[in-house]
């Protein structure tokens, strides 16, 4: 990987700080833009939450539930909760640098995955890439040879940490409901 590509990996989130001024700063939130903007995120927070439930980073290649229709189920959620984010800001420019920011940074890390993923699965990664799209998911389930036969667990998404997707949406609710309030 390229050191400019290294570098938006390590500093995504911290590179979001600023980015999530300029998105409030911009922000004209009214109440229902703020109702469509969660409605939209809980549908990113459940995928993101089932995808959790799934996988085991670092110790498996995780091919089932989420991951038998989109390599990157976890990214795809991102995306629609940055896209309710965008929806509950109410403003144009506030949704454009969210979803800039989300093709660029998660592009980027997505490139970084793959790479990683053929280094440490070889042939089983490349046989898993040929059948289960990059990001935007098939309608049906892969069916790969060797499937490991794994299903959803609580524990798994709470080692995953995935709670914290849904703390922070809130968060941002809570800070646009104030700024709606504020003006």
């Amino acid at each position: 990987m390229s050191a400019t590509g290294s570098f938006f990996v390590r500093w995504r989130v911290r590179l979001g700080y600023p980015l999530a001024v300029a998105v409030l700063y911009f922000s004209r939130p009214t109440p229902r833009s703020i109702v469509l903007g969660a409605l939209t995120g809980i549908v990113g927070l459940w995928l993101r939450a089932y995808a959790a439930g799934y996988l085991h980073k670092q110790e498996v290649l995780t091919v089932t539930g989420p991951y038998a229709h989109t390599r990157n189920p976890l990214y795809l959620g991102s995306a629609i909760l940055a896209l309710g984010a965008g929806i509950a800001t109410c403003t144009w420019i506030s949704g454009l640098i969210l979803m800039i920011y989300f093709a660029v940074f998660y592009s980027i890390v997505m490139q970084r995955e793959v790479n990683e993923l053929c280094l440490r699965h070889g042939a089983s990664y490349e046989e898993y890439a040929r059948s289960v799209p990059l990001f935007i998911p098939r309608l049906t389930a892969a069916k790969l040879s060797g499937d490991s036969a794994g299903s959803f667990s609580i524990v798994q998404y709470k080692k995953n940490h995935e709670w914290q997707a849904a703390v922070g949406f809130l968060f941002l609710l809570l800070v646009l409901l104030a700024i709606w309030r504020l003006r």
